[in-house]
């Protein structure tokens, strides 16, 4: 079931979520719903913060990037078939030089900006299977991850950015959170007038 996407403005995207137990009701059609809303919404990754429950689970999948001719063949590689559950995880380590990407955000459409990031992360999580793993990750593969884990912490890419950059995009994410925007996927607004 394709489920709506929170936009920018609920405050359910600035809570820290909670952690959850083995026997969460109804995980596997949780994860299901998940990825069918990421894949509709042809996004890399999807928190559950984004379809409004405030618990530490994120999904991603970088087939889409593994198709970019400007990643090296070895990169490419390393996204392609690239799809993965992540329950309660915590980053350990954040290593490497920080580099710019532009990011963007299901929950934030129509707003593209460069955020920095650093190159390399170890990261401890459960799988679907509540099987507990300690990875480290490099380059576009750690900054999807690390993008999605934001979500569960309570932070956006747009918190991210610089004071002048935020006061560049604060018109337009009023907009967001008030509905005054077209996406080409389900959204619920915060703020959008009932009966619209």
């Amino acid at each position: 079931m394709i489920l709506p996407i929170v936009a920018y403005g609920d405050p359910v995207l600035k809570k820290k979520a909670k952690e959850i137990a083995k026997d969460y009701p109804k995980l596997e059609e949780l994860l299901e719903n998940m990825f069918e809303t990421m894949y509709a919404a042809h996004g890399v990754g999807l928190a559950a913060p984004q379809i409004g429950i405030p618990i530490r689970l994120f999904l991603v999948d970088t087939e889409p990037f593994s198709e970019d001719d400007e990643l090296s063949d070895n990169e490419a590689d390393q996204l392609k078939g690239f799809k993965k559950v992540f329950i309660n995880a915590t980053i350990l380590e954040e290593t490497g030089e920080e580099w710019a990407f532009t990011e963007g955000c299901l929950s934030i459409p129509d707003i593209r900006e460069d955020v920095f990031r650093n190159e390399t992360i170890k990261i401890n999580y459960f799988d679907e299977n509540f099987v507990e793993h300690t990875e480290i990750y490099s380059g576009l593969a750690a900054r999807v991850i690390q993008h999605e884990y934001d979500h569960i912490e309570g932070i956006l890419f747009t918190d991210k950015l610089s004071s002048l950059k935020k006061r560049l995009i604060k018109g337009k994410l009023a907009n967001i959170s008030k509905g005054k925007i077209s996406a080409d996927y389900r959204m619920r607004f915060p703020l959008a007038k009932k009966g619209r």
